[in-house]
C-alpha cells in the first residue's frame, strides 16, 4: 500500500458518518439554536405586553388606578418571590462555571440550589394565585395580570423539568470540563426566565 493512500485509508478511519456541517457561524450550533429559540419566545411575551399596553394604557376606558380598586397585587410577595429567582440565576451560573473546572461537587451544590429556589418560587406564585383576591373573570386587568404572570410560570416549570433533568444526569456522572453542553443550554434559559420575570414584575407590579 502507497504511503498516500495509507494516509487516505488513516484520514477514512478518523471520521465515521456523513460529512461534517459546514458552520458559518463562530457560535456553536446547539447555543446559536437555543438564542433563536429565545428570541422566538421574546416575540410571544411581546404580543402579552401589547395586549398588558392597550388594556392599561390605548384603551379609552382604562382604569385611572393600576390595578383598579378594591384590588391590590401582592407587590411584597412578589418582590420577595423575585430575590429568591435572581439569586438562582447567579447559583446557575456558579453551577456552570463549577463543571467548567472540572469541580462537581461545587456543580451539584449549584444544580439542586437552582432547582429548590425555582421550585419555591413556582410555589410562591401558586399560592400568590389562590389568596390574590380576584380572578380572570374581575375584569381586563385581571386577564392581563394572570396571562402574564402565567405565561411566564410556564416557562418556569418548563425550565425546572431542564433543571432537574440536568441534576439527574450530574448524580450520574454524566458532564465534563469538556462536554459541559448539556449544562450550558438550560442555564441559558433559566437566564432568559429570569431577566423576563423582572421585566414582568416591573411592569405588572410596579409601574
Amino acid at each position: 500500500m502507497s504511503a498516500h493512500a495509507g494516509e487516505l485509508h488513516a484520514g477514512h478511519d478518523e471520521h465515521h458518518g456523513p460529512p461534517l456541517a459546514n458552520q458559518s457561524s463562530r457560535v456553536d450550533a446547539r447555543t446559536l439554536g437555543m438564542l433563536l429559540f429565545i428570541g422566538s419566545e421574546i416575540m410571544l411575551f411581546g404580543s402579552f405586553f401589547a395586549v398588558y399596553f392597550f388594556v392599561r394604557v390605548a384603551n379609552p376606558s382604562a382604569p385611572a388606578e393600576w390595578p383598579p380598586p378594591p384590588f391590590e397585587f401582592p407587590v411584597f410577595v412578589a418582590g420577595v418571590n423575585t430575590c429568591i429567582l435572581v439569586t438562582s440565576s447567579f447559583t446557575m451560573h456558579w453551577a456552570l462555571q463549577s463543571i467548567k473546572r472540572g469541580q462537581r461537587t461545587a456543580f451539584l451544590a449549584g444544580m439542586v440550589l437552582t432547582f429548590l429556589m425555582g421550585l419555591a418560587f413556582l410555589c410562591t406564585q401558586v399560592i400568590e394565585y389562590l389568596n390574590v383576591g380576584f380572578n380572570t373573570g374581575d375584569g381586563a386587568f385581571a386577564s392581563v395580570f394572570f396571562g402574564l404572570t402565567g405565561l411566564h410560570g410556564a416557562h418556569v416549570a418548563v425550565g425546572l423539568s431542564l433543571l432537574l433533568m440536568v441534576t439527574i444526569r450530574g448524580f450520574r456522572g454524566h458532564f465534563s470540563p469538556e462536554h459541559h453542553h448539556g449544562v450550558e443550554l438550560p442555564g441559558i434559559y433559566w437566564h432568559f426566565v429570569d431577566v423576563m420575570w423582572i421585566v414582568v414584575y416591573t411592569t405588572v407590579y410596579l409601574l
